[in-house]
């Protein structure tokens, strides 16, 4: 039997896959929005909680953001387990090409 995650991982995996959007060049809400399909009032919550796992973001123009440091997390580990993470969201229909 396959355990649900909870909602400190679910949290916590949503902010990584935003920080890597982010470093991806998905690096607006709507451009989070259109390729998670989550609402956009989560995108936004995700966004502005960043803080709270160290990872460092800036808005360097109007909507825009970039990742300025990533602290403790290491952001090969996000791009590495990408579709675990995107899989543990929900996210399996998810289909982008995030290198290129």
């Amino acid at each position: 039997m396959i355990s649900k995650p909870s909602k400190t991982q679910t949290s916590f995996l949503r902010r990584l896959l935003v920080a890597h959007l982010i470093d991806s060049d998905f690096n607006t809400v709507p451009k989070i929005v259109e390729i998670t399909g989550m609402p956009r009032r989560t995108a936004q919550d995700t966004i502005k909680a960043l803080h709270e796992i160290e990872v460092k973001i800036e808005q360097y123009s109007k909507g825009k953001y970039r990742v300025v440091d990533w602290g403790a997390v290491n952001k090969d580990w996000v791009r590495n387990n990408f579709t675990h993470v995107c899989s543990v969201l929900s996210y399996q229909s998810m289909q982008i090409d995030i290198d290129g």
